[in-house]
C-alpha cells in the first residue's frame, strides 16, 4: 500500500476480518500499526503475523462501546507510537432479527459498537491529529447502510449513521489536511459473516 511508510496506523476490529486484512496491508506498506479489537487471543495471532513478516505493531484490548477504554487506548497508544496519523473505525457487530421481535438490547449493542464507537475513536483520534494538521480516519460502513437489509434494521441504521457521521466529520476537519472518508463493502466472507448466513 503506497504513501503509509512510516505513518502509524489505529485499526478497530483487527483481530479478524477485515480489520485484520486492512492492518495486514497497513504494516506491509510500512506503518506501525495498533492493534485494538475484544478478543485478545485472535489480537495476538494478527500481531504475530505481522511480526513475521517484519512489520511493526502492537495490539490493545478494546471494546469501541467504552468511552474509558477508548481513551485509555489511544492514549497508550500514543505514548508508544508518538503519533497517530490512520485511524481504521473497523469494529462491528451484528444482533439481527425481525424489527417486530427485535430486542432493545440487540439494537442498543449494534448502535454502541458500530456507530457510537466510531465516533468515540474519532473524537480521541482527532486532537493528536489536529495537532499534526495532518489525518486520514477510514470508516467501513456497508452497502446495508445505503439500501438497507431484511432482519437487519439495527445493523444498517448504525451503518448508514456512520456514512454521516463521515460525511459531517469530514466538513469539520477537511481544512486541517485530516481527511475522513467511508468504505461500504458489499457481501465479504468473514468470521462475522459466516454465523450470519446471506440473505
Amino acid at each position: 500500500m503506497p504513501g503509509v511508510e512510516g505513518r502509524v496506523a489505529l485499526v478497530t476490529g483487527a483481530s479478524q476480518g477485515i480489520g485484520r486484512a486492512c492492518a495486514l496491508l497497513l504494516a506491509a506498506g510500512g506503518a506501525q500499526v495498533a492493534l485494538a479489537a475484544r478478543n485478545e487471543e485472535k489480537l495476538a495471532e494478527t500481531k504475530a503475523q505481522i511480526l513475521v513478516a517484519g512489520g511493526q505493531a502492537e495490539a490493545f484490548k478494546l471494546d469501541v462501546a467504552s468511552e474509558d477504554e477508548v481513551k485509555s487506548v489511544f492514549k497508550a497508544a500514543l505514548a508508544k507510537f508518538g503519533r497517530l496519523d490512520i485511524l481504521v473505525n473497523n469494529a462491528g457487530i451484528t444482533r439481527d432479527q425481525l424489527i417486530m421481535r427485535m430486542k432493545r438490547a440487540d439494537w442498543d449493542a449494534v448502535m454502541n459498537t458500530n456507530l457510537t464507537g466510531a465516533f468515540l475513536c474519532t473524537q480521541a483520534a482527532i486532537s493528536p491529529m489536529l495537532k499534526q494538521r495532518y489525518g486520514r480516519i477510514v470508516n467501513i460502513t456497508s452497502i446495508f447502510g445505503q439500501i438497507g437489509q431484511t432482519g437487519q434494521a439495527n445493523y444498517s441504521a448504525s451503518k448508514a449513521g456512520l456514512i454521516g457521521l463521515t460525511m459531517s466529520v469530514a466538513r469539520e476537519v477537511g481544512s486541517r489536511t485530516i481527511t475522513c472518508n467511508a468504505v461500504a463493502p458489499g457481501w465479504i466472507e468473514t468470521e462475522m459473516t459466516r454465523i450470519c448466513p446471506k440473505r
